[in-house]
């Protein structure tokens, strides 16, 4: 059953903060969504919120780092800072306990939030993601999908190309969607911030002092002991190989892989259906 899309702003340590939700007093979901410009709760995650909306109240958060309609803020620390706002953004609603789950680089953000607040996290459902691969230790294979992320250029046809190669289904790439994620990546102030968020996340990786901010060698399979987490891969992906992911599963025994077929990096927008069911069966076990 589809449900209506709220957008709502809040205010989170002085950064006006955009989210989108779904649904009222069921479990929470709290959404994080995937790097790239113009990336956004709502255009990483919409259909999904659509879906859920009438079981769950699911948050889609827009990030700091120049994303969707959040003040572009740049990242100070990588994607930490991304991971600090969350922590104060569901302070902010008052958050209690849920499920969180991400995409790509929202993946990694979901896990470093429940290794940081493990007491208000009861799940962790993680989407194709070459950061965590890093993180774990693994060189990512070249993927094709990086060039649409590079040759982005502030141009809808360039936009255009950018999500095609998200997804496995072109069907699930509407107008109404590339206008959405077009119009954030070109309002004022988002581009620089992206920019610097970008240089940022590599400095983190990079300097050797940093890096333990950003390893999850030890601590991931850990948390997966301690929490349910399940991991989602598109066997279309070509921004996140699918040969990645079968290496993350071996050195991830405690986490349950779901190879979700006809599906791209945005497993969520391609499948969102198998991503409910998931979902369901995930926090039905609570």
């Amino acid at each position: 059953m589809a449900t209506t899309r709220r957008s709502r702003f809040v205010m989170v340590n002085g950064v006006k903060t955009h989210y989108t939700e779904t649904g009222d007093n069921g479990p929470v979901i709290l959404a994080m969504h995937g790097g790239g410009a113009g990336s956004s709760g709502e255009a990483g995650l919409g259909r999904l919120l659509d879906l859920l909306g009438d079981r769950y109240r699911v948050i889609g958060l827009d990030s700091i780092g120049g994303y969707g309609e959040t003040d572009p803020v740049p990242l100070r620390y990588g994607l930490q800072s991304r991971v600090d706002h969350a922590v104060d953004f569901a302070d902010a609603l008052c958050l209690d306990r849920f499920t969180i789950m991400g995409n790509s680089q929202g993946a990694w953000c979901a896990a470093r939030y429940a290794m940081a607040c493990p007491d208000r996290v009861d799940n962790v459902v993680l989407l194709s993601s070459i950061t965590i691969g890093a993180a774990m230790g693994l060189k990512a294979p070249p993927g094709e999908g990086h060039k649409f992320l590079r040759g982005y250029d502030g141009t809808r046809p360039a936009m255009v190309r950018l999500m095609q190669g998200l997804a496995a289904r072109p069907e699930a790439i509407t107008d109404d969607l590339v206008d959405l994620r077009q119009a954030a990546a070109t309002r004022p102030g988002a581009a620089e911030a992206f920019a610097a968020s970008e240089k940022s996340i590599a400095a983190v990786r990079t300097n050797p002092a940093l890096q333990a901010m950003f390893e999850m060698k030890t601590s991931l399979p850990a948390l997966a002991k301690m929490i349910p987490t399940v991991f989602m891969w598109g066997e279309n992906d070509i921004f996140a190989a699918p040969s990645l992911g079968r290496e993350l599963e071996a050195l991830l025994p405690d986490i349950k892989f779901h190879w979700v077929p006809t599906a791209g990096h945005q497993v969520q927008t391609d499948q969102p259906e198998i991503v409910a069911d998931v979902l369901d069966k995930l926090i039905a076990k609570k």
